[in-house]
């Protein structure tokens, strides 16, 4: 009798322990049990009881994750000893574009850990290209320019050679002007270090930054790269940039994006998206590989599939996106072979507003496929909000849109809480893990 009992209480232990999320196999990471909650408000769950937070982890499919695990200690040493820098990247489409749950993930990675302010990384002036800008930054140019978008400006079709961004601009005048200011944003990382992308070989046009040119330390030119690095020697929160030709006769000025960096220790999110796009239009990309190498990745998240899938059920191919998903995991591997990736599901949709899209179900299984075959995690976005169908409870609760396809202010910070409450729960996983092996 005394020995059941003891039995029983051993189990009840181990039960809550389990429900708590704190008791994991030393060798598997799939075995860990996740709590519903990490730093969420648990009043979520009477508020959107639809939700199957039970899901919302970083989901691992083999024993181990040796690009994960680098990717913890690196982090957990960057908070311990406020020192060093991690590139985290996060590619999709509009979702991506908007950067309305991205700049959320970003705010958190930038002002949790006190004396890590790290990095702004990649920004592109999407308003002078005539498309909506993320709110958190803003461009203005008194001039006109031509703007190019990979979805629509097919590469080969236009000649035109687009970056990691997928977007470019361009303008024939003699003398340009850009400038940039934070906007509706608390984070607004120095600035010390601007990396402009620009045409390829010869560069003949002067850069002034106005008032700042004071405080320009040097300025150095890749001619193969098609980049200009410019240092200060204070850091700035906005800069104005002018560019003047040298001579009559040179090509128009064309413009892929600017890199944004400092001295500081800390995290950079960079959010790539692009309205409409798919994992072929960046694979269609040509410079896409050569400049994500100029800021390797430490992370990187790939929320691509909702385009991809937008198709009738016998128009998609399955094994098609799991090698186009592949192609894409392979760069960031090239670029950085420590680099861990995440593949997320993409969320529930309907097809054309009224046939259930049965797509995503299967472009989960191949990104399950992948993650068992390379040891990376899978973020379940589709399993939390409730899989087939559940888009529309979604719309009913003001959480997406009418076209059951994107999501609503309220819907987007509310998809930012989750995937910061599963960022946190990795680390508290690969904490347990890194005490249970000590």
């Amino acid at each position: 009798m005394e020995k059941s009992n003891t039995l029983r209480i051993v189990l009840h232990i181990s039960f809550i322990l389990l429900s708590l999320g704190v008791f994991a196999q030393n060798d598997s990471l799939s075995s860990y049990v996740f709590p519903d909650f990490r730093d969420m408000d648990t009043s979520m769950r009477s508020v959107y009881p639809f939700v199957d937070y039970s899901k919302n982890n970083f989901e691992f499919f083999t024993k181990e994750s040796p690009n994960f695990s680098t990717f913890y200690k690196k982090l957990s040493t960057l908070i311990e000893t406020q020192e060093g820098k991690l590139n985290m990247y996060h590619i999709g489409g509009s979702h991506l574009q908007a950067d309305i749950y991205t700049n959320d993930i970003r705010e958190y990675v930038q002002d949790r850990w006190e004396g890590l302010p790290g990095e702004r990384g990649w920004v592109f002036p999407c308003s002078l290209a005539h498309t909506n800008n993320p709110g958190n930054y803003r461009f203005y140019s008194p001039n006109e320019w031509t703007q190019y978008r990979s979805v629509k400006h097919k590469p080969k079709k236009y000649d035109f050679d687009y970056g990691i961004l997928g977007y470019g601009i361009t303008c024939a005048d003699s003398s340009m002007e850009i400038k940039f200011k934070y906007n509706r944003t608390f984070i607004k990382p120095p600035i010390q270090h601007i990396r402009i992308f620009h045409n390829i070989g010869e560069f003949p046009y002067e850069l002034n930054f106005g008032e700042d040119e004071i405080l320009v330390k040097r300025k150095e030119h890749n001619l193969e790269l098609g980049s200009t690095d410019i240092y200060f020697t204070d850091p700035l929160d906005s800069f104005n940039v002018q560019f003047t030709r040298m001579y009559n006769e040179v090509p128009e000025l064309e413009i892929y994006g600017f890199l944004l960096m400092n001295d500081e220790p800390g995290i950079s999110y960079t959010a790539i998206g692009v309205n409409g796009a798919g994992l072929y239009t960046y694979l269609a990309n040509i410079r896409f590989e050569e400049q994500l190498k100029t800021y390797p990745p430490d992370f990187f998240a790939y929320s691509v599939g909702t385009n991809d899938g937008n198709v009738p059920y016998a128009d998609f191919k399955p094994e098609v996106y799991k090698e186009n998903l592949r192609k894409m995991m392979d760069m960031a591997l090239r670029a950085n072979p420590d680099c861990a990736l995440l593949l997320t599901v993409p969320n529930d949709s309907y097809y054309r507003r009224r046939y259930l899209n049965k797509n995503i179900a299967r472009e989960r299984d191949m990104i399950i496929e992948l993650a068992k075959e390379y040891e990376m995690a899978v973020w379940d976005l589709y399993g939390v909000m409730g899989e087939l169908g559940s888009s529309k409870t979604w719309r009913n609760n003001k959480l997406m849109r009418g076209d059951m396809i994107h999501f609503t202010y309220e819907g987007y910070h509310f998809k930012g809480n989750l995937y910061i409450d599963a960022l946190l729960k990795f680390m508290d996983q690969f904490e347990a893990i890194e005490k249970s092996n000590d």
